[in-house]
């Protein structure tokens, strides 16, 4: 794992006590605070012991597994190792903390010719006791209350325990409201010309490169331009006891801000200060994929010095985001709506969208802050500024 990965939490076992496994097959996923991690076999051979259970805390250079190297068993070999290990694996895996799982194998062997195999075995087991319905975590117990209607005047209520990463984030955005002092601007923003911009070329350019044009890199390019007459958006605090030391820097790394099921991931599009509109879009579309799909490394999510984060995606108005420390300041999105406007002395419709730009005041005035919003808007409703 990354460096600055030293635990998490052991969410599946993908294969069976038993199971032939190739060399670097996936066999388990850790979750972190950040990403899911994919442990994969080191070496070809037969799955012989667990040595952790699903949803216990492992670290980093822990064992988790016993494999007995080789090719793959014959059929006799194979159904005899199949067999003999169900009832621990499930069992050990599910709901025991026992960490000798292989002495339970022992002293149950009559039971195994009877036991059922592991995915029916754990249907029975949260009746039991409380434990097991978290261990199978996002993939059945979320959806429960989801799909299923309460009762008329039911008060039953639920707890799950919030995954690493929902965790890290509401530690993260709790470090930022007690670390910097915060403040947010708004302007409203007349997406006319950028949205027949975007009419004109979207199919070209989805035709040429295979990229779908949208509103993210127009932005993104227009708030790399206006850091140019306002470096400070930029930049971060550093040092002790809160900072002492201003960075500043040549290059805008810009964290784009994805949901996710298990919530918000800010994966970073590097060197944007030499990207056109296709480039930006492209690496947007590319992370967002990857965010989904669960295949974000720590890579992709380390460093940033600007965030823009699109709520208008679903349906917000306005908005105050919260800034993405050490960062200085994120730019938020939302949705747009067609609003009756004056241009011109006439009163005419236009696609309005609010813009919210939160800035940690130790760094940035409200008056650089509201430049660099208005120089923003400025490029957003005349593209063509972007290309002197």
């Amino acid at each position: 794992m990354a460096e600055s990965i030293s635990e998490g939490t052991l969410k599946q076992w993908s294969k069976q006590i038993g199971d032939f496994v190739e060399q670097d097959e996936e066999i388990a996923t850790i979750e972190t605070d950040k990403i899911d991690v994919a442990v994969n076999a080191p070496e070809a051979g037969t799955i012989k012991e667990f040595l952790a259970n699903e949803e216990d805390t492992v670290t980093v250079g822990q064992d988790l597994v016993r494999l007995e190297l080789g090719g793959a068993p014959s059929g006799g070999e194979k159904e005899k190792a199949d067999a003999e290990p169900k009832d621990p694996a499930s069992k050990d895996q599910s709901t025991s903390s026992d960490p000798e799982p292989s002495k339970q194998e022992e002293s149950k062997p009559k039971d195994e010719t009877t036991t059922p195999p592991p995915s029916q075995e754990k249907k029975p087991e949260p009746k039991k006791e409380s434990p097991p319905p978290k261990q199978s975590g996002p993939k059945k117990t979320d959806s429960k209350p989801s799909s299923s209607t309460p009762a008329f005047g039911s008060r039953e209520e639920r707890r799950v325990k919030m995954n690493r990463m929902r965790l890290r984030i509401a530690e993260r955005l709790k470090q930022s409201q007690n670390t910097a002092a915060s403040l947010t601007t708004f302007n409203e923003v007349d997406m006319s010309s950028l949205m027949e911009f975007r009419k004109l070329y979207k199919d070209d350019v989805l035709k040429r490169t295979g990229v779908k044009l949208g509103f993210m890199s127009a932005f993104s390019r227009a708030s790399v331009l206006a850091m140019r007459d306002i470096p400070a958006v930029n930049a971060s605090i550093e040092g002790p006891n809160g900072g002492d030391t201003i960075v500043y820097r040549d290059y805008v790394d810009i964290s784009v801000a994805v949901a996710t099921e298990k919530g918000l991931v800010t994966p970073v599009v590097r060197n944007t200060e030499t990207m056109d509109l296709v480039g930006i879009e492209k690496s947007i579309a590319e992370l967002g994929k990857k965010a989904r799909d669960g295949k974000l490394t720590i890579e992709d999510m380390a460093g940033g010095t600007f965030t823009i984060s699109n709520g208008g995606v679903f349906g917000s108005l306005m908005g105050t985001p919260i800034i993405n420390l050490p960062q200085t300041a994120v730019l938020g999105l939302h949705a747009i709506k067609d609003k009756p406007v004056v241009v011109n002395g006439q009163i005419v419709i236009r696609p309005m969208m609010y813009l919210a730009l939160t800035y940690d005041h130790r760094l940035l005035d409200g008056r650089e802050a509201v430049q660099f919003l208005v120089k923003v808007k400025e490029y957003i409703e005349d593209p063509r500024r972007m290309l002197l």
